[in-house]
């Protein structure tokens, strides 16, 4: 592909800039800018901003409520968002179940969920890993048991981000037994709300609850919350994973990230000199920097192979492999560029009326709680060595 972009291509790049000058609140771009961490009606107020602009999924089918961008569109307008310090767009409706409901859900289920899914009013988290059924996710044990026009769930998901927050959970439930695990697993849609449905919030070492535990207790979900055909649930997933771990890659963020270091870095120090005249530092920086260009256009490879109708294959293993490589490496060297100016923004009180002073330079703010909860992202939607083993068989054929 032409990887230069097309006049029309820097027209819409200017036209993205001027809505998000005109359109995001100042107050949501400086809490971002800051890192500090963002609730339900932080991502829902910039959501509905994008919803009523028609921008809130502008790389979905048209027929469904998106724009139909091409990847450079949709690169473009990662790429601008990010530089204005927008908050992020939550994947888990907008970029894994909602695809899953347009492409294998019935007629009455993309009426129903597309809808409140664009706008907001649902709110969607991901039932997939379980204890002991992380990255080995076919011996995941959730049960779901058909009982006349319901299934019946018992089990738990773990590592749950933000259900806290969620109305839906997509799941993926054992409704048989027989074969081959894969073989026996549903993909189901759950109204949090539904009696025996219970979340508990796991706190990480960045000292936020990111992440839950939730329970099923017995929980009855109308039968015709199934998506697709029974015991087929893991062909749905293995297609959302795909999008999953293409996202993933974070090519826009890291790219901000990135700039960020290097702005540290570039910065005079006490002793006068900058920290890039560090022959070491400078080496390591670089050759993130290098890694991050090859990993942008693989990006914009893959994305153009899926608007051609391509699904993401191993390259979307490649692009989640080396992104989430690419996202420690910068938050590492930023954490150590810092020094101890990282340290006082660990234990930050937000609370009304707190008396609490920041100590060093703002932009410190942040940086280790991102540093410490970026350690995960090597095991978020499927670790290293479960992509290794994907691109060993898919590209390598070994």
């Amino acid at each position: 592909m032409d990887l230069s972009f097309t006049p029309a291509e820097m027209a819409f790049r200017e036209e993205v800039r001027d809505f998000l000058a005109d359109s995001l609140p100042a107050d949501l771009a400086e809490k971002v800018r800051a890192r500090r961490e963002l609730k339900r009606d932080d991502y829902m107020r910039w959501q509905k901003i994008l919803h009523a602009k028609g921008w809130i999924a502008g790389w979905w089918p048209e027929e469904f409520g998106g724009c139909g961008w091409t990847p450079a569109q949709r690169h473009i307008f990662d790429e601008e968002c990010h530089k204005a310090d927008a908050p992020p767009l939550l994947p888990f409706g907008l970029q894994m179940v909602g695809p899953v409901i347009y492409t294998f859900g019935r007629q009455a289920q993309k009426d129903y969920f597309l809808p409140r899914l664009l706008s907001g009013e649902h709110w969607w988290c991901q039932g997939y890993s379980e204890p002991g059924s992380g990255s080995d996710l076919a011996s995941l044990k959730t049960s779901a048991v058909r009982d006349g026009d319901h299934y019946v769930v018992n089990g738990q998901k773990i590592w749950t981000s933000l259900a806290q927050y969620a109305d839906w959970i997509f799941c993926l439930v054992r409704t048989s037994t027989e074969g081959k695990e894969q073989q026996g697993i549903s993909f189901l849609l759950i109204d949090m709300k539904t009696p025996g449905v219970t979340v508990r919030p796991l706190k990480l070492m960045d000292q936020n609850a990111h992440v839950n535990e939730v329970f099923f207790d017995n929980v009855r979900v109308p039968a015709e919350n199934l998506i697709g055909e029974e015991n087929r649930g893991w062909t749905y997933a293995k297609f959302l994973l795909g999008n999953e771990r293409a996202g993933i890659a974070e090519v826009a963020w890291n790219k901000k990230l990135l700039q960020r270091l290097k702005d540290i870095a570039f910065a005079e120090q006490s002793d006068g000199r900058p920290l890039i005249e560090d022959q070491n530092f400078a080496t390591r920086v670089a050759e993130t920097e290098v890694k991050l260009t090859a990993l942008e256009y693989s990006n914009l490879r893959t994305l153009a192979g899926m608007q051609d109708g391509s699904p993401p294959g191993g390259e979307a293993s490649m692009l989640k492999l080396v992104g989430s490589e690419v996202t420690q490496a910068i938050t590492e060297l930023t954490t150590e560029a810092l020094g101890y100016y990282a340290a006082p923004y660990e234990a930050r009180d937000d609370s009304p009326g707190s008396n609490w002073t920041p100590v060093g330079p703002e932009y410190a703010e942040g940086v280790l709680a991102q540093h410490l909860f970026m350690r995960a992202i090597t095991i978020a939607g499927g670790s290293s060595e479960i992509q290794k083993n994907i691109i060993a068989k898919a590209v390598l054929g070994l």
